[in-house]
């Protein structure tokens, strides 16, 4: 799967690590935050980067990573189309697809383990919108997803 991928400082160790196992699960990450962490680039520019190859078709998903993962996520949120999920869990990153269809994942680099990121990360790239969800369940997420158009960066499939 192409994946854009990003970090700002605080988030590059985790990223670093982060790129390796995905790259050897065989997807095509692109690296579109801090690449040498003496040329930082801040948590605004990265989350737009991501959200832009994501919202712009360069790739399927995308993975933010900063401090906590909580700025990132904002900052990712306010583009178009991106549906950013800053999540803390296994359960929470493939909730996150199944039922809002999130196609950024953030992370906090000091908040969680490389492991947990990895089986985060893995989950979410692994799960479809809708998944195992009843028809009726699935139309009514999409009806009730209807009421955000219109919004900032509310942009439902």
């Amino acid at each position: 799967m192409k994946l854009a991928i990003g970090a700002d400082p605080g988030g590059y160790e985790m990223m670093v690590g982060l790129e390796k196992h995905l790259i050897e699960q065989g997807h095509d990450v692109n690296n579109v935050g801090t690449t040498d962490p003496d040329a930082p680039v801040m948590y605004m520019t990265v989350a737009r980067n991501v959200a832009e190859a994501v919202t712009g078709g360069e790739a399927e998903l995308g993975i933010v990573v900063c401090g906590t993962g909580v700025g990132i996520s904002i900052a990712a949120n306010k583009n178009k189309g991106a549906r950013c999920a800053r999540v803390e869990s296994v359960w929470a990153a493939r909730d996150s697809r199944i039922v809002n269809d999130a196609n950024i994942l953030a992370l906090g680099g000091t908040t969680t383990s490389l492991r947990m990121a990895c089986e985060m990360a893995d989950v979410f790239i692994a799960t479809e919108w809708g998944e195992g969800l009843p028809e009726f369940r699935v139309k009514r997420i999409k009806d009730g997803a209807a009421m955000w158009e219109g919004y900032e960066g509310a942009v439902f499939n």
